[in-house]
This record gives structure tokens, C-alpha cells and sequence, in this order.
């Protein structure tokens, strides 16, 4: 897959996410269904002025790479339908830029350390960044969610991985 005549870019990772999760099978598939499960960010120490005032915040959206997939499919059977969508209309992980996105509780910020709820990532997955969860502005009270709103509303509560992204 190329990108033709878009510039090349890079990133490198602020630091590391630290989960119970071992294994990519098994896994809550979104933080909503990992509720009471911990996480700690080990961030870089030389960004660790860059998390004054994050604690006066109850949840951050963290950006991340997800260092364990490999390739991309445009069409997938995501964890929440058996049937197929194009890879922009899930949140499955074979995409064209392995990018991962999780709003989670924030729990504590020790140092460079921050300690959350709602883990849902592969331990030792690499943190890209950070972003404070502004309540007036991340809520969208109107927002439809396609092809998801037919499913139970719970479903992400429950659901786990398995090895179909594991392929």
C-alpha cells in the first residue's frame, strides 16, 4: 500500500504502556470492557514536566502504535458484527497506519509515571501521546454510530479478542 505524493513521516514513541495483557487474544476490545483493569505509562523521563496539571483531569484519550499487527485489510469482520466493513468504519487493528485509540480513567500521575483504568492494549505497546478528555467538547450527546448502533449497547462490555488480527 502506498501513499503517492504524501510526504513520509515518523514518530517516536514518549514511552511505554504497561497492561496485564501478555497476549493480543483475550483482550477487552475497547476500555468500556476493561473496567477495573490497570495500566501505567512509563513515560520518558525527559517529558515528564509535560504532565504538570494532567492530574487535575479524570480521563485522557491515549494515542498508541500497535506494535503486534501486521499488514492491513480494507475489509474486516470486527469483534462486534460478523460481517464485513471497510477497515475506517471499525476500529480493527489492521489498518494502513496501526494507530490505536483509548479514552481511560486517570487513576494517579507519580513522576513520569501515570496510572489509569480501562487498559485494553498489549503490554509494552508504545505510547505516541497523550491528550486530556475534555468533557465539553469529547461528548457528542447526537452522535450515530452506523452500523454499531443495531448491536446491543453493552456488547464492548463483554466482548474480547481473539486471533483473527493475529494472522
Amino acid at each position: 500500500m502506498s501513499a503517492t505524493n504524501f510526504p513520509s513521516i515518523s514518530f517516536q514513541p514518549i514511552g511505554l504502556i504497561r497492561t496485564p495483557h501478555a497476549d493480543l487474544v483475550n483482550m477487552p476490545i475497547q476500555p468500556v470492557g476493561a473496567k477495573g483493569v490497570e495500566g501505567m505509562i512509563e513515560l520518558t523521563p525527559d517529558l515528564q514536566e509535560g504532565l504538570t496539571d494532567l492530574d487535575g483531569f479524570s480521563h485522557l484519550t491515549l494515542i498508541y502504535y500497535l506494535h503486534e499487527v501486521k499488514g492491513c485489510e480494507l475489509m474486516v469482520k470486527p469483534f462486534m458484527d460478523n460481517r464485513e466493513h471497510g477497515i475506517f468504519a471499525t476500529r480493527s487493528p489492521k489498518r494502513p497506519n496501526a494507530i490505536g485509540l483509548s479514552t481511560v480513567k486517570l487513576i494517579k500521575v507519580e513522576g513520569n509515571r501515570v496510572y489509569f483504568e480501562g487498559a485494553d492494549m498489549l503490554d509494552g505497546t508504545p505510547l505516541l501521546d497523550i491528550k486530556p478528555f475534555f468533557r465539553q467538547t469529547d461528548n457528542r450527546p447526537d452522535a450515530v454510530s452506523g452500523w454499531l448502533d443495531e448491536k446491543d449497547e453493552l456488547m464492548a462490555h463483554n466482548q474480547r479478542s481473539d486471533d483473527r488480527f493475529t494472522k
